[in-house]
């Protein structure tokens, strides 16, 4: 059965029901809209903290998040099956999904990710080889405010609106045209392709298929996904007009970003109603934190309505795990340099988002600082810290594999953490206006999990 559009209204109601009655829902059921724009009673503009707090987050361009365009509704159901669907992944083992857990904040609680032909979830999850992704998996909060998607922005618009992809001219004009969210509609072609992530190993038709040849992957993928009449009918619900056998795997990354978008955008934290004009949304203690945030070098880089200005910066972050590689032994990891080419880009990571941080450890692009006190506090002094990390706290299997390149990654630290100290007072500060960030809802995510895909494959929620 297709999915039906419904009137807004009616489509709440009947998903409240649905979600929350229905033992066996169908993958096809509608999905709960949520808000974006809540709306929230001004309070009153007298405290003389408050004012401050405002002036501030102006002068940083820190507002309210930009609300999303309406996302009709076969098109996010459509990217809820393929999100948690394994029928993606070339031994059908894995699915987006695994390592992005509704349960853990969309991430998995880990340092590092275990890809294709891990067993478990979450914190749980391992690979009967010891093998890991080489790099921490991001939430995917608000993602639709975001231009530079994956730690070192290979997917990304530039000033101009042109979109950027490892994939190259393999992204044709026409899919391009598809992809109607921006990058976040990219978000979904590329773990497909990455073999420790979903293609792997194996005599299977994904995994034969040469690691550059993007084309055929996508077609591949496109191939299995039709031979399933029921995906048949979500796409073609999804794209109006469009048959199956015209479409590209655009059209089910565009689906999967258009779901993210949808579900995953949270604007409904303490910040945002302080943000939307209610004085009395934040406490004492989150109101001086975001004062104090606001007037230290954080800003410099975390600001903007995600708070972060979606650029490169080397923080010192110790290496560890498998690496991208790069150096002598191949286990380093150059970050943006890897995109860029640029010698300057080196051990540059994208700065993170902060909307929900608190929720979303173990933090840095290798996952190697595993609370948000301790991601604040590195950032004071962050050249000891680097020299000084025990890398006898991380899970057993990451524990020898600290690379050896502090000195290299000190040459390059950003110049605006020279000098840099937090006491521990300032810190305690912080981490009051970081609890301001969260969205309850984001702690309750279960509920975006299909009981079912149509490929009867098992879920990971």
């Amino acid at each position: 059965m297709l999915p039906r559009i419904w009137p807004s209204s009616a489509l709440a109601v009947y998903c409240l029901a649905a979600l929350g009655a229905c033992d066996q829902p169908r993958p096809t059921d509608p999905i709960v809209p949520r808000s974006v724009s809540a709306s929230t009673e001004k309070g009153s503009l007298a405290d003389p903290i408050a004012l401050e707090v405002r002036r501030l987050a102006a002068a940083q361009g820190i507002g309210p998040l930009p609300a999303i365009p309406p996302v009709r509704q076969p098109l996010v159901l459509l990217g809820r099956s393929l999100a948690f669907d394994k029928i993606l992944s070339a031994n059908r083992d894995i699915s987006c999904m695994t390592c992005h857990v509704p349960a853990f904040a969309t991430g998995d609680a880990k340092s590092l990710s275990v890809g294709q032909g891990g067993a478990g979830l979450g914190p749980d999850r391992s690979h009967p080889t010891g093998t890991f992704i080489p790099r921490n998996a991001p939430p995917l909060f608000n993602l639709g405010g975001v231009r530079r998607l994956f730690w070192d922005g290979r997917v990304e618009t530039d000033g101009e609106g042109r979109l950027h992809t490892p994939a190259g001219a393999h992204v044709t004009a026409e899919m391009q045209q598809v992809l109607e969210l921006g990058p976040v509609s990219a978000i979904g072609m590329f773990p497909v392709t990455n073999r420790a992530e979903m293609r792997g190993p194996g005599a299977n038709e994904l995994a034969a298929i040469p690691d550059d040849d993007f084309t055929s992957i996508w077609a591949a993928l496109m191939t299995r996904l039709g031979a399933i009449a029921e995906y048949r009918a979500m796409f073609e619900a999804a794209y109006p007009g469009t048959r199956f056998d015209e479409m590209t795997f655009a059209h089910a990354s565009n689906a999967i970003g258009a779901f993210f978008v949808d579900q995953l955008t949270f604007t409904g934290a303490p910040w945002d109603r302080f943000l939307a004009g209610d004085d009395n949304a934040l406490d004492a203690k989150q109101l001086e934190g975001a004062k104090t945030f606001l007037t230290l070098r954080c800003v410099q880089c975390h600001n903007g309505p995600t708070l972060s200005d979606q650029e490169f910066h080397n923080v010192a972050v110790a290496q560890v795990g498998p690496g991208h590689g790069n150096g002598p032994s191949g286990v380093d990891d150059f970050g943006r340099a890897n995109i860029s080419g640029r010698d300057d880009d080196r051990y540059r990571f994208r700065t993170t988002p902060l909307r929900n941080v608190e929720l979303t450890g173990p933090y840095g692009h290798s996952g190697s600082i595993l609370d948000l006190r301790e991601f604040i506090e590195h950032y004071s002094e962050s050249h000891v810290k680097l020299l000084a990390f025990d890398a006898g706290r991380l899970e057993p299997a990451l524990r020898g594999t600290l690379v050896p390149n502090a000195a290299d990654i000190l040459a390059r630290r950003d110049p605006i953490l020279d000098g840099v100290v937090l006491p521990e007072e300032i810190v305690d500060k912080l981490m009051d206006y970081m609890s301001a960030l969260t969205d309850d809802a984001a702690r309750r995510m279960k509920h975006i999990a299909p009981s079912r895909v149509p490929s009867h494959l098992p879920v990971d929620r």
